[in-house]
């Protein structure tokens, strides 16, 4: 395996690999049809086995504290992407995409990471075996016409809103998650380099 600097030729690979990591996930309806490009500076990181992208970082970097990251002080990085194409899961490819985007984070004087999750036990689990804690959660809801008629409305007539992607960000989290289908818990996960 070959862990390298995303390439622009990579990115249909990479958008595949992502794709089909996420579909077994609690961030199945995330799809990307095109790879991201940031605001500020990045580390994308690909790993390579038989000419494929099997796995993927994206890292994008604070030069200005707080303007990425939301917890502590000094420069953070956000961890906006990492995938392993699920027929390479279980070989440390995610791990070894890791240790490589810290190594060069430490090097650019980035003193933690953060990444936001979905409540997905394998994927948090994953984070906290990496050295990442969580203090902070909210909900992702998705409200459709029946659980939410009174919340989605249109001043257009014509307009008939179906679904809506909603944050709950207050203290009822288990009430609020009880009156929806599709509500998840997204945590926010840390690790100081």
């Amino acid at each position: 395996m070959e862990i390298r600097a995303y390439r622009p030729e990579d990115e249909i690979g990479w958008v595949r690999c992502r794709v089909l990591a996420f579909l077994d996930s609690a961030y199945y309806d995330n799809v990307l049809t095109a790879k991201e490009h940031y605001e500020n500076q990045a580390i994308e990181l690909t790993a390579i086995m038989d000419k494929t992208v099997v796995g993927l970082i994206d890292v994008e970097y604070e030069n200005e504290e707080k303007s990425i990251c939301y917890h502590g002080s000094g420069l953070g990085g956000m961890i906006w992407h990492i995938a392993v194409h699920p027929d390479y899961r279980r070989q440390g490819i995610a791990r070894a995409l890791l240790t490589e985007a810290e190594r060069i984070a430490r090097k650019k004087n980035i003193n933690r990471l953060e990444a936001w999750t979905r409540d997905d036990n394998g994927v948090n689990s994953w984070y906290q075996q990496n050295g990442f804690t969580s203090d902070y959660s909210y909900l992702h809801l998705y409200i459709n016409e029946e659980e939410g008629s009174d919340i989605i409305y249109s001043k257009e007539k014509n307009i008939l809103p179906m679904t809506i992607f909603a944050h709950y960000v207050g203290d009822n989290k288990e009430e609020v998650k009880s009156q929806y289908k599709r509500a998840y818990e997204c945590f926010c996960y840390e690790k100081f380099l």
